[in-house]
């Protein structure tokens, strides 16, 4: 036990010392690069926290942050306690929101969307309960519950919901309480929600249930166009939105035309002339299919007989021709939007071909520029990115380029330590290249202008004596061309071959940007400095310290003399020197003299 203890201790102490002659030789390279280069900032390591002082255990024995609180509750199941609060205290808590922001607030579009079932329920319905015989007295308490469901959240629409909408005035955004209320008072949603809930429902009981007396409840229809647009806003594919509501626009046209069909059938008479429904099979159905054919004008519709028909055909013509062309043109706008990109990026590479054609650019070259076309709009999906930011603000702008670059760019290690904001305004002046399999990304010998960071793909660094062999290859979040960017040293030209493996998406930041950035960060400047220094003299030092094998000396160095021999010349000088030997010794003191 003794010799274990001993071995420990000694291993501790050995442990110890080779810590401390390191952090000695750390030390002595900072002082070091200090005196040989003035600008070099302090790297002083930040002093590390000590550790925490143990809790102290209470008298009882238990340490005071193992003690259960008292607003907590357990609760115990079998032999174990969770922690766990109570079902009434967890509602107390769970508030409605004071003010919601209509822009933003998710919950506020999921209310939207109930408004607007019950808006639709209205416009959909109510046509059909006056001109259809479906609702009977029989089934009129259902129609009933429904309605008033419907009304019911059209009143916590105007109580709850309108009441608490933040508003922009003078360019802040108003929170108050009895602002937002006057707000909404003031405006001509609060006078359109008012006049949709008239309680017309009070004629029932002169009149019996007519639906037609619940057609104000039609007029929310501001709550319709702005569920439209904050649900536009949110979607991804906006535009499959935008084609399935110009199509239930159609749909609810035709709706109507039959509704309108079916009360003059009725009005003439069911079957009364050829003219008119004849009231066999399903009734919506039948006169569906009639407002189709009506307004898109197919034809092939039995003529009509009396004046009143005469009309209503003709109303109904003159009504699909308008109705159809406005959708049909609508439809065009939408589809059009959605398909906006795609044929720019048609005119563009068409535009390219035609120019190439023109100048009779070999076919190898033209399939490379169609390839780079294809591939570039399929993995962004548009030809350049920096179109979609220019009309944004500057500050937006950063926002969007820390959310898509700053995870890449954080990670270079010759950027790790410089001015958060320098990075910040680096991430700006950043341009997104695609360059093709084989494509040379850069050559030997030329002169470097710019970093090139590695954003998806891979490229592969050439060099050894036929200058194909694959040094190494860099895959996404690499950079390189960092030393010729920062021209430390005179290593301004390049150093070796970079060819694109695959495809490669690379981020490429000129030498002109980053120096127009460094001019606002000294400290940055000063640290970018010592790293480039550190990576060229970390680049030369191999080089220096042993020479390649197929080197050739001009003046080769002279061989040691062997110390056999120079022991031998030593014992001739002590007796007298006579001799070869010592006349040899002789001869070497008055060459080394001439030396």
């Amino acid at each position: 036990r003794i010799g274990s203890a001993s071995s420990l201790s000694s291993t501790i102490i050995n442990t110890r010392l080779q810590e401390l002659v390191r952090l000695f030789k750390e030390r002595t390279e900072k002082v070091k690069e200090k005196l040989i280069d003035p600008d070099v900032t302090s790297d002083d390591e930040s002093p590390v926290a000590s550790p925490a002082a143990a809790p102290v255990p209470a008298p009882g024995g238990e340490l005071e942050g193992d003690k259960p609180s008292g607003d907590d509750h357990y609760c115990e199941m079998l032999c174990c306690t969770f922690k766990h609060r109570p079902w009434l205290d967890r509602l107390k808590s769970s508030q409605f929101p004071s003010s919601i922001d209509p822009l933003t607030n998710l919950m506020y579009v999921l209310w939207l969307f109930f408004v607007v079932m019950a808006w639709n329920w209205n416009c959909w319905l109510i046509p059909v309960r006056w001109a259809f015989p479906y609702q009977t007295p029989a089934n009129i308490h259902y129609w009933l519950l429904v309605d008033y469901l419907c009304d019911l959240i059209y009143l916590l629409d105007i109580l709850v919901f309108q009441t608490r909408l933040q508003f922009v005035q003078g360019g802040d955004i108003i929170t108050d309480k009895k602002a937002m209320k006057e707000n909404y008072l003031r405006s001509q949603r609060f006078k359109m929600d008012v006049l949709c809930l008239l309680p017309l429902d009070f004629f029932y009981f002169k009149v019996g249930v007519n639906p037609l007396l619940r057609f104000p409840r039609c007029l929310k229809y501001m709550a319709f166009f702005e569920f439209n647009n904050r649900l536009e806003a949110i979607l991804t594919k906006a535009y499959i939105y935008r084609v399935i509501r110009t199509t239930a626009y159609l749909l609810y046209s035709l709706h109507v035309n039959s509704c309108l069909y079916y009360w003059a059938s009725a009005y003439e008479g069911l079957g009364s002339t050829t003219w008119v429904y004849d009231g066999e099979g399903n009734s919506y159905i039948r006169c569906y299919y009639w407002a189709v054919k009506t307004l898109i004008t197919i034809g092939g519709l039995p003529d009509p007989k009396t004046l009143f028909e005469i009309v209503f055909q003709l109303l109904n013509y003159f009504t699909g021709v308008f109705a159809f062309s406005v959708m049909i043109g609508q439809m065009r706008d939408v589809v059009g939007a959605a398909t906006a990109g795609q044929t720019y990026y048609r005119s563009c590479m068409d535009s390219t071909i035609k120019y190439m054609n023109f100048y009779k650019i070999p076919r190898t070259v033209q399939n490379r520029v169609k390839t780079w076309y294809e591939y570039t709009w399929h993995s962004q999906g548009m030809l350049d990115e920096s179109e979609l930011l220019v009309q944004l603000p500057d500050k937006m702008r950063l926002d969007i380029a820390i959310d898509v670059n700053y995870n890449i760019v954080s990670k270079v290690a010759l950027f790790q330590g410089c001015d958060r904001q320098m990075i910040f305004d680096m991430l700006k002046r950043l341009r997104s290249v695609v360059y093709l399999p084989n494509d040379y990304v850069c050559k030997k010998g030329e002169i470097g202008r710019e970093m090139y960071i590695i954003q998806a793909g891979q490229v592969q660094v050439l060099g050894g004596p036929d200058g194909k062999s694959v040094l190494v290859t860099l895959k996404a979040g690499s950079v390189f061309g960092e030393i010729s960017l920062l021209a430390a040293g005179g290593g301004n030209r390049r150093t070796a071959n970079v060819v694109a493996h695959g495809f490669a998406n690379l981020f490429i930041l000129e030498k002109k940007d980053l120096n127009e950035i460094l001019v606002h960060y000294p400290e940055s400047q000063k640290l970018l400095r010592k790293k480039a220094k550190k990576m060229l003299k970390s680049n030369s030092k191999p080089k220096d310290e042993k020479g390649g094998p197929g080197d050739p000396l001009i003046i080769p160095p002279k061989a040691e003399t062997p110390k056999l021999f120079k022991a031998a010349l030593a014992a001739t000088g002590r007796m007298g020197g006579q001799g070869p030997l010592g006349r040899l010794r002789w001869r070497l003191k008055e060459l080394k003299a001439m030396q």
